[in-house]
């Protein structure tokens, strides 16, 4: 998968997100006239499980303009705060203060923001009553409801509409031909049950073979799993023409210019089983084009690191033509909810990435037909290694005066990790147009970082570099290093609705399952030799020109390698 960077600087918020679960709204008056400020709190428990709960704060100021606040409030029973996104969050025995992060401070009269944290508790869950803003009490709480039970219950939507969120109360396809690979490694089977996604890379794939299941045989097998309840099956889109023009490995059987049989071979084939009416009870979700979109914006002329392929499919406009295409004939079935994949933060955080990177989803939205409405959300670090949440340094830290942005690692961008990406991303997303219930989706099948080099603390603060180096989970030597990592494991295991704004962690890309081969290897899918799958290769621009960081001996991209998997449950995090 092609990754890059740039430097610059952009200003994201978490947008509000609505959740099923207890919640309580405090408000409190304004006196006319008054420099004061008055609020009103809407504080949601979004998921709740046996020892810990996700919690969405929404503050909005009905009092004169803020540009700073803080909003306190004391538990009532033992909760402690365990992560936070959107605020600078701290707790001093029940007592916990959330400040505005850099990007949010702002709150004109009737304005809103939204934050969120993660605690954890035992007994029960008491929510708040009484809040106060920059030291001005809001009054009047309504009472809160019963918290969920994990996994969240739903109300069914009504017939023939979409549920909000496709994984709340639902199962995840089990794909058995996976699920058989990883059994039959040594301790595979403590993993062989998770769900993973179903790649149709290629026409062939459609069909399937003696020795592979095709889509119909995966659905028909989905069915059975599926039982009485509800069940998600994931499956990637990915076969663009002209395939991932920035990388080698990934490249695939169509040309740049052989749109229309993209069209007629590939998608239509494709909605045409998903359209069957056998296939109705169950949740589709597609997964559109891996690694497409953002080389438009990223590896063009004009672009530090232009690729000379991907100015070809920005000027024959076949991948904006192709999702387009994919997005209107899946989104005409009701039953189909489609992810556009959206890179991930060591590719896209970056000021002049993110914009125009969410402009070009827009545009490709928009085209052939489609509309926005087909899009019901977006899929983050699909097959990469981008950290879930980094603990030991946060974006606005400094050391010794100097920004953690300025680190080597960090390289100005504005996210240090995925989950405060995806939340910004979808923030921006939301801010040109997209419906404001769009979720994400975070690929954590091979993000855990955990083992014995899992750092347990911050690292040294003589500078900036030893700082993030020596805290950052994330053990590669570069961002842009993406082919088979050495060092890897496991990431969250899939869960629904984890946090604001996400609609569910997924094992995307199966664990086990080649990036590309460490030599040429000669084949008939159209995948090449990429010299970042080669340990001994030394770098490129796009990846400050270090080591790849990749395990040797492997072999063609989704083929099994089993070197790959023992490594990533090796180092898996939460462990094995």
């Amino acid at each position: 998968m092609s990754r890059t960077t740039s430097r610059t600087a952009l200003l994201a918020a978490l947008g509000l997100i609505t959740a099923t679960g207890a919640t309580a709204t405090v408000i409190g008056a304004t006196t006319a006239g008054a420099a004061t400020p008055g609020c009103r709190v809407d504080y949601q428990i979004a998921s709740q499980w046996d020892a810990g709960f996700g919690a969405n704060v929404t503050v909005t100021n009905t009092g004169d303009p803020l540009s700073s606040w803080n909003l306190e409030w004391t538990f009532a029973g033992n909760q402690k705060v365990t992560q936070s996104w959107s605020t600078t969050l701290t707790q001093s025995g029940a007592n916990v203060s959330a400040k505005n992060a850099s990007y949010n401070g702002s709150l004109g009269t009737g304005g809103s923001t939204s934050f969120g944290f993660n605690a954890s508790y035992s007994g029960t869950n008491a929510i708040p009553t009484s809040f106060t803003l920059n030291g001005v009490a809001c009054n009047g709480a309504t009472p809160p409801t019963t918290p969920p039970t994990t996994p969240p219950t739903t109300t069914p939507p009504p017939a023939g509409s979409k549920a909000d969120n496709p994984y709340a109360g639902a199962k995840v396809y089990v794909n058995p031909e996976w699920s058989a690979h990883a059994a039959a490694e040594p301790g595979g089977s403590r993993v062989s049950n998770q769900p993973t996604g179903v790649w149709l890379d290629r026409i062939a794939a459609i069909e399937g073979s003696s020795s592979s299941m095709g889509l119909r045989a995966h659905l028909d097998e989905a069915l059975k799993q599926k039982g009485s309840g509800e069940l998600v099956v994931q499956l990637v889109i990915y076969d663009l023409p002209g395939r991932d023009c920035s990388a080698l490995a990934s490249n695939g059987e169509l040309g740049p210019t052989e749109i229309d049989k993209y069209k007629t071979q590939y998608i239509d084939p494709i909605a045409a089983i998903l359209g069957d009416a056998k296939y109705a009870g169950l949740r589709i979700v597609t997964t559109v084009e891996i690694d497409s979109l953002p080389n438009l914006v990223t590896n063009v002329s004009g672009r530090d690191t232009a690729v000379a392929n991907c100015d070809t499919m920005k000027a024959n406009g076949n991948y904006v033509k192709g999702v387009g295409y994919a997005l209107a004939k899946f989104g005409a079935i009701k039953n189909v909810y489609n992810y556009i994949d959206a890179g991930h933060h060591g590719w896209l955080g970056w000021d002049d990435n993110l914009g125009p990177s969410a402009e070009m989803f827009k545009t490709a939205a928009t085209a052939e037909g489609s509309t926005l409405a087909n899009v019901h959300g977006f899929i983050v670090n699909t097959a990469n290694y981008n950290t879930l949440k980094e603990d030991n340094f946060k974006i606005d830290d400094t050391v010794n005066g100097v920004s953690v942005r300025q680190s080597k690692w960090v390289d100005w961008n504005r996210y240090v990790d995925e989950l405060s990406y995806a939340q910004g991303m979808r923030d921006k997303l939301v801010s040109i147009g997209f419906d404001s219930k769009i979720g994400m989706l975070i690929d954590t099948s091979r993000n855990g970082w955990g083992g014995t080099a899992r750092p347990t603390g911050p690292g040294a603060t003589t500078s900036v570099d030893t700082y993030v180096n020596g805290g950052k989970y994330d053990r590669r030597i570069h961002t842009g290093n993406w082919c088979n990592q050495s060092g890897a494991g496991l990431g969250e295991r899939p869960k629904a609705a984890p946090a604001a704004g996400i609609d569910a962690y997924v094992w995307m890309k199966p664990p086990g399952e080649s990036d590309g081969s460490s030599k040429e290897i000669p084949n008939n899918e159209g995948k090449g030799f990429d010299r970042m799958c080669d340990p001994t290769y030394t770098g490129n621009v796009r990846n400050g020109n270090n080591p790849s960081g990749a395990l040797p001996d492997a072999p063609v991209s989704g083929k099994w390698f089993s070197a790959q998997f023992q490594e990533l449950m090796k180092n898996a995090y939460p462990a094995l």
